[in-house]
């Protein structure tokens, strides 16, 4: 199975933003556990790239990402770290094209028709649409796919578990990015029986709406 596709059946995306790396091992197992081995771990701080290396080395089987990348210098730190799949804010031609030359699936941040032409024109045909809920959420997702038929979308900002469902009914959207299960608040205060907890509710309720 390739990676979109390992996407689409997971169907929910944790990201996650780490500030001490030693923390990453302990979220890992507890996505693990909670039946949910994937994470996008963000590049907003300093800890990022350790916690890629820390999961992926530890937990060989859970699909890393790495996320909010903006140059190619972060972009090879991601891969270097062990990521299998790299994700921006925004479109970034440096990423994007680090990306497709070393043959690692890349998901670019867009929120108009221009961005998405972007993405069409370097062959890409999955978008993170960010951020969704600010930008129009699901009615916005739909209009866009109208002059975009061959394009499918992850929808990250904004979802939580009232409107992941709505997302996911919508045949273009492969999986959907929520971080309500890995709450900075919990990963500080080593909540990881909680973070267990909530990500088997979340798995829970994506995949009986699947």
């Amino acid at each position: 199975m390739n990676i979109p596709e390992r996407i689409r059946q997971h169907r929910l995306v944790p990201v996650i933003k780490l500030d001490d790396s030693s923390k990453a091992a302990p979220l890992a197992e507890a996505l693990c556990e909670g039946g949910l081995p994937i994470a996008e771990v963000t590049f907003r701080t300093e800890a990022a790239r350790a916690s890629i290396e820390a999961m992926t080395k530890q937990y060989p089987h859970m699909l890393v990402g790495a996320g909010s990348l903006t140059n190619s210098e972060q972009t090879r730190q991601a891969v270097d770290a062990g990521a299998r799949f790299l994700v921006s804010a925004g479109f970034s031609r440096q990423v994007t094209e680090y990306a497709l030359d070393n043959g690692i699936p890349v998901f670019p941040g867009i929120c108009t028709p221009t961005e998405l032409m972007l993405l069409v024109e370097y062959g890409l045909a999955i978008a993170k649409f960010f951020p969704a809920e600010q930008y129009g959420g699901l009615n916005t997702i739909k209009a866009l796919s109208a002059p975009f038929p061959g394009m499918s979308f992850m929808p990250t900002g904004g979802i939580s578990p009232k409107n992941v469902t709505d997302y996911l009914a919508f045949s273009k959207i492969i999986a959907c990015g929520g971080s309500w299960m890995v709450k900075d608040s919990l990963i500080q205060s080593d909540a990881f029986g909680k973070i267990k907890a909530l990500t088997e509710e979340a798995v829970a309720l994506v995949q009986k709406e699947a």
